[in-house]
C-alpha cells in the first residue's frame, strides 16, 4: 500500500499550515549536555514526536552525534541552554559552547540552535513519578538526562508547530 492511500487521514491529523504532500523525512536531535553524561533525544521522521534515544558519556558525545548523522538525516540539532532564574546563562555554558563550536565545524550543513532548558530535570523527575517508576529507577541519572533531552525536544517541536 502506498502513502497516497493514507493522504486524506494524514491531512486530517496534521494542521494545514504544516502539511505538505511529501513530508520532510529528516529528524531533529536534542542534546541535554552534562559534564559527565549527556542525554539525547530525536524526533520521528515527520517531526511530530520526541523520543528519548540514549545517554552517552560526554567525552564520546561528538563521535556519537557524527555516527548518528552518518546513519540518519538530521535537519537540525537543538542544545539545551542552561539559564539561571535571572535569565543569565549558567556556568555550564563554558563547557557547552566549545562543544557547539566543534559540532558546527564538523557538521556545517546541520543548523545548531540553543533552547532554554530550565526546569527540564524537574519535569523529568515529575514524569517519572507520574509513570509509577520505583525510587531506585528514579535515581537513574542517565534516565533523567535522556528524559530531559526528550522534554527539550518536545517543547521545541510544539513551539515550532504553533508559531
Amino acid at each position: 500500500m502506498q502513502f497516497t492511500a493514507f493522504y486524506p487521514l494524514f491531512c486530517w491529523i496534521i494542521p494545514a499550515k504544516s502539511r505538505t504532500f511529501a513530508p520532510d523525512m529528516s529528524r531533529i536531535m536534542a542534546i541535554d549536555y552534562g559534564r559527565k553524561r549527556t542525554g539525547i533525544a530525536v524526533s520521528d521522521p515527520l517531526q511530530l514526536i520526541a523520543n528519548g534515544l540514549t545517554t552517552v558519556p560526554t567525552g564520546q558525545l561528538l563521535q556519537f552525534v557524527m555516527d548518528y548523522a552518518a546513519r540518519e538525516p538530521l535537519e537540525r540539532i537543538v542544545v539545551g541552554l542552561p539559564k539561571q532564574m535571572n535569565n543569565e546563562p549558567s556556568e555550564s555554558m563554558k563547557y557547552i559552547e566549545p562543544f557547539v563550536r566543534s559540532l558546527r565545524r564538523r557538521l556545517p550543513a546541520v543548523p545548531v540552535e540553543y533552547v532554554d532548558e530550565r526546569f527540564t530535570s524537574v519535569l523529568a523527575h515529575r514524569a517519572m513519578l507520574e509513570a509509577g517508576l520505583k525510587k531506585k529507577e528514579r535515581q537513574n541519572k542517565a534516565l533523567v538526562d535522556e528524559m530531559s533531552a526528550t522534554i527539550i525536544l518536545q517543547t521545541y517541536l510544539e513551539n515550532r508547530r504553533y508559531q
